[in-house]
């Protein structure tokens, strides 16, 4: 398999969504063209992905759509079970403590931490709301894969300094800030305004275009 592009590696958890949704409905194949009209993306831009994952499909039958979802879960590492935390027990915390979704892929949230004591007594889908000063020893005790840093940004880069500092080797950051963490440790930062201005930027685009008219 060749090394796959920033752009590729966006795509993937995509494709994995659309084959899912395939399966569950008992289809067996997939045209590059079907997936590509799923994905909003061209034919031949689908084909020159799914060729870079070392899979090809057959002229007249498409691709396997169990065999190409298995393929992109494996890239992804979904054959193996993610542990997370998270620090922030705030409204995107809970959020996403409470989202089903992950579970089903394999991503387990042990539990969530808060600065904040008339939290901590709380339930959250099971989950005990722990004192943030309970971190280090949980860690310590637990293995820990990710850690969801939803707490407000003047303590996001600490609180994911601490964490990789006892091992956790992943973190995906809710706070508005782009963290800053040391090499070897993956991250994301999701920027939830972001999206939103895409999207106003499209309506003011589209507006533009209908005055035009």
């Amino acid at each position: 398999m060749e090394h796959l592009s920033d752009a590729v590696i966006r795509r993937l958890p995509g494709y994995y969504r659309h084959l899912r949704e395939l399966e569950i409905r008992g289809v067996k194949q997939v045209s590059s063209r079907e997936l590509g009209l799923r994905m909003g993306q061209t034919a031949s831009l689908v084909r020159q992905d799914i060729s870079g994952l070392g899979e090809s499909g057959r002229q007249g039958y498409g691709y396997d759509v169990s065999q190409l979802k298995q393929t992109i879960g494996n890239l992804l590492g979904l054959e193996h079970t993610h542990t997370m935390i998270i620090l922030g027990a705030g409204s995107i915390g809970t959020a996403v403590a409470r989202y089903p979704g992950f579970a089903r892929e394999g991503f387990q949230t042990l539990a969530l931490f808060d600065e904040d004591v008339s939290r901590v007594s709380a339930q959250n889908m099971g989950l005990r709301i722990e004192p943030m000063e309970n971190l280090g020893r949980f860690l310590q005790e637990n293995r820990v894969d990710i850690a969801v840093i939803a707490v407000p940004a003047s303590a996001a880069q600490g609180c994911a300094e601490k964490v990789t500092a006892l091992g956790v080797r992943a973190v995906w950051n809710f706070a508005p800030v782009d963290l800053k963490l040391k090499e070897g440790t993956a991250v994301v930062n999701v920027h939830l305004s972001d999206s939103l201005l895409v999207l106003a930027y499209q309506m003011e685009q589209a507006a533009m275009r209908e005055d035009q008219r």
